[in-house]
């Protein structure tokens, strides 16, 4: 079982996947219990999801998923995750810091999918919040990635001014 980080501490996750199965049939809703779904689901069962009285709903983007296709229902919503179908697949950070940045969601923001212990600190910068680490990973060695840089020099989703106008701004 992947491992959770949330807010820089290893967590417990609450949500359970549900995707269409192999033959492509909608899966069964449970009545309870937080749900994370993917955009073609969501699509597909938007109005029985939003039905459901007992948990959270969640969404996950892949690297390829236009973040608008769910900014009208950001606010039904608990959890985004984006899936990273390779490490090396960057279209994902462009679609938090869209989330974040231009749709304003302030909720729970997971990657997923393959995920390494070398990306945690820029994933974070873009403005993710949880992780869900690949198995086999050291959860505790992963944690010391948002401590591997004590400065950055571009702007992120955390801090929206490049170093060069903090050091003015800390001068005058």
């Amino acid at each position: 079982m992947a491992t959770l980080i949330k807010n820089a501490k290893i967590a417990t996750d609450s949500w359970q996947r549900l995707d269409r199965a192999t033959d492509g049939s909608l899966p069964s809703v449970p009545a309870t219990g937080d749900v994370l779904v993917s955009l073609p689901l969501w699509q597909a069962m938007a109005g029985e999801l939003l039905g459901r009285n007992g948990g959270r709903l969640g969404v996950w983007l892949d690297g390829s998923e236009d973040p608008a296709q769910i900014a009208d229902s950001l606010e039904a919503l608990s959890l985004v995750a984006i899936h990273f179908a390779q490490f090396t697949d960057g279209r994902g950070y462009s679609t938090a810091r869209l989330l974040r940045e231009r749709h304003g969601w302030k909720g729970e923001l997971r990657a997923i999918g393959d995920i390494q212990r070398d990306q945690l600190f820029y994933l974070s910068r873009c403005g993710f919040d949880a992780f869900e680490l690949n198995d086999g990973l050291d959860p505790q060695g992963a944690l010391s990635a948002f401590t591997d840089f004590t400065e950055a020099y571009q702007t992120s989703v955390e801090r929206p001014l490049p170093l060069f106008r903090r050091r003015v701004a800390e001068a005058v």
